[in-house]
């Protein structure tokens, strides 16, 4: 997706909840930027964030960031603890803070003014016609009203849909598998035409993606370019299956939203998928490869359908 572009305070404000993929509170944001070439990179800790301020700096010094901005959300003494020892952190491991601001309120307050070049009633705000906003938004950024409409953005369906599902299912599961080729036609020809499957359709999905084989199948098929299609195709298909069916799904589109630069929306799918399968070893990549900060153009599979065939032949010879 389009990058962000943030030139000021308020950009930075107004960026934060497009980049997280919601409106923060009682947090601390610290944004990686300069001298990086992928861009900008976003770390939130909920408050207080001071015993994790060396982590956050080391991670972003190690990707190769030489600035960072630094917002804190929540009241002053909280916010400004933190802060303190996040911006101490980020200068002595060479990523130093070009501003610092706590946001409350509909305003904000520099942490970095030592005179008279803010007023003590902070600086008002309104993200909500910036040019920025509208630039994410137009870019397929999209901002929820907290984490928790974020998180449940991911959870199953429930009411009509979930009793649905449950029967398409059972009937699924009754049904003798096909062989590899016409499995593989089945998922391929889903996967073509990214609408939303009908039940039946998302319930052999789903017991067909327990096949390691078919869930690479799709992953090397997520398009890393422009993910948007692929984002809607893989939450509407986690929320869908029965839970036991949910690692897959909710670890491709884990995949897709971090390839789409949304870290926000990527923690939480991988959340469902280890609560699934803690051993789930897509997701336990993924989780140690946001966790190490690696931005997504480092993530990139380069890998043609070809390949993956030739990979599993080998990995059948040897075993």
């Amino acid at each position: 997706m389009t990058p962000l572009v943030i030139r000021s305070a308020q950009d930075a404000i107004a960026a934060v909840p497009y980049l997280l993929g919601f409106h923060p509170s009682r947090s601390l944001v610290v944004i990686g930027f300069d001298g990086a070439a992928h861009g900008t990179c976003a770390v939130r800790l909920d408050l207080p964030a001071a015993d994790a301020a060396p982590k956050v700096a080391a991670l972003l010094a190690g990707n190769g960031f030489a600035r960072s901005l630094v917002l804190g959300y929540g009241p002053a003494d909280e916010v400004g603890v933190s802060a303190a020892a996040m911006r101490a952190a980020l200068e002595s491991a060479g990523v130093p803070a070009a501003e610092a601001i706590r946001v409350a309120d509909g305003r904000w307050w520099s942490l970095t003014c030592d005179d008279d070049c803010c007023p003590a009633e902070g600086t008002p705000y309104d993200i909500s016609g910036s040019v920025l906003a509208a630039q994410a938004t137009f870019a397929g950024h999209v901002a929820l009203a907290d984490r928790a409409e974020l998180v449940r953005s991911v959870q199953p369906l429930d009411g009509p849909v979930r009793a649905a599902m449950r029967a398409a299912t059972e009937r699924a599961e009754r049904q003798p598998r096909g062989g590899t080729g016409d499995d593989l036609a089945f998922v391929l020809d889903l996967l073509a035409r990214r609408t939303a499957p009908t039940d039946d359709e998302t319930a052999r999905l789903g017991i067909l993606l327990t096949d390691l084989r078919l869930r690479d199948e799709a992953w090397i098929r997520i398009d890393e370019d422009a993910p948007t299609a692929d984002i809607a195709f893989w939450r509407d298909i986690l929320r869908r299956v029965e839970t036991r069916y949910a690692a897959a799904p909710a670890s491709l589109l884990a995949f897709a939203a971090y390839t789409a630069g949304d870290g926000g929306l990527a923690n939480v799918a991988l959340e469902r998928a280890l609560d699934v399968d803690p051993a789930y070893s897509m997701a336990i990549l993924l989780r140690e490869v946001i966790n190490a900060g690696i931005p997504p153009s480092k993530v990139r599979l380069h890998m043609t359908p070809d390949q993956l065939a030739a990979a599993y032949n080998e990995h059948r010879k040897a075993s």
